[in-house]
């Protein structure tokens, strides 16, 4: 059976899903984006998840065509007429339809498109004994010139950096800014622990405001574990005790080899368990209801 997706006001099957040529998203990645979980039968921060997409749109002069209640409906609709209880949401808001030019105001109104469908990014084995990652050449985007804080389309930045780990054999890579401090990695972000104290890049290194990385600090705080957010070189994380990724598709995954080093002792670390722990017990209890 094909899955239904939400396209402009429309709930077509997955094969008649389609945006025009001419639409900016495609031509120039003009628009902006969400990932989203859905867990047992709810959805896990969609209202933060909203409220980011929105912020996103208006940092471009994005005009979505739908009040956040609605769009928060739809998004619902879409995951019930898949029958979807566990699922990854991809909410799409693109510039739409306009000429071959970069004016954004030859394009009249925004396209929303709302994908569902289940996801698995690493094994479960890999929670346990952890990623190995390098470090890409690739310097993370200067936040001056595109701000991390915009989820947009333009994801060039990130996926050379992944071609990185796609050579190198390994399922990510660390990007540093231009001063090279530890920003975040291809499509999650970062944190390390050395001395029972987590830390985690500031805003101004240039990192995404991650919604699971929020979630840590959540709970990093309820289960008395001290966190700075510090910038932090590459080698201060080579001589780590701990370290993890966060993000909404990767949730909480340890690292224990980072460019050919042994971070602590080789395996997910008892701080970095816990709250996978605890993270896992979190969205198993807290969302949005589908139905």
């Amino acid at each position: 059976m094909s899955l239904w997706v939400y396209i402009d006001g429309r709930y077509v099957s997955k094969e008649e899903a389609k945006v025009s040529v001419f639409d900016h998203g495609f031509l120039y990645g003009d628009g902006v984006f969400e990932g989203i979980r859905a867990y047992q039968g709810r959805v896990f921060r969609l209202s933060e998840h909203l409220r980011r997409l929105y912020d996103s749109a208006k940092a471009i002069t994005l005009k979505i065509p739908l009040e956040e209640e609605e769009l928060k409906e739809k998004v619902l609709e879409t995951l019930r007429r898949n029958n979807l209880k566990d699922a990854y949401i991809r909410l799409i808001v693109s510039r739409g339809e306009g000429d071959l030019g970069l004016d954004p105001e030859k394009c009249p109104q925004a396209c929303v498109i709302i994908i569902t469908d289940k996801i698995k990014i690493y094994p479960e084995e890999f929670y346990e004994k952890g990623l190995s990652v390098i470090t890409a050449s690739t310097r993370r985007n200067i936040p001056v010139a595109l701000d991390p804080h915009i989820k947009s389309l333009n994801y060039l930045n990130n996926i050379l950096a992944k071609i990185e780990a796609n050579l190198g054999n390994v399922p990510e890579a660390i990007m540093l800014n231009k001063d090279g401090y530890v920003a975040e990695c291809t499509g999650d972000n970062i944190f390390m622990v050395k001395e029972e104290t987590l830390f985690t890049p500031p805003m101004w290194v240039g990192v995404l405001k991650g919604i699971t990385r929020n979630v840590v600090i959540e709970l990093a705080s309820k289960e008395n574990i001290l966190v700075k957010e510090e910038a932090f070189s590459i080698v201060s994380l080579y001589t780590a005790d701990e370290c993890f990724l966060t993000g909404t598709a990767a949730e909480i995954i340890p690292v224990t080899k980072v460019d050919g080093r042994v971070i602590g002792k080789g395996k997910a670390g008892k701080i970095t368990g816990r709250l996978i722990k605890e993270f896992r017990k979190l969205t198993s209890r807290e969302g949005t209801p589908i139905w």
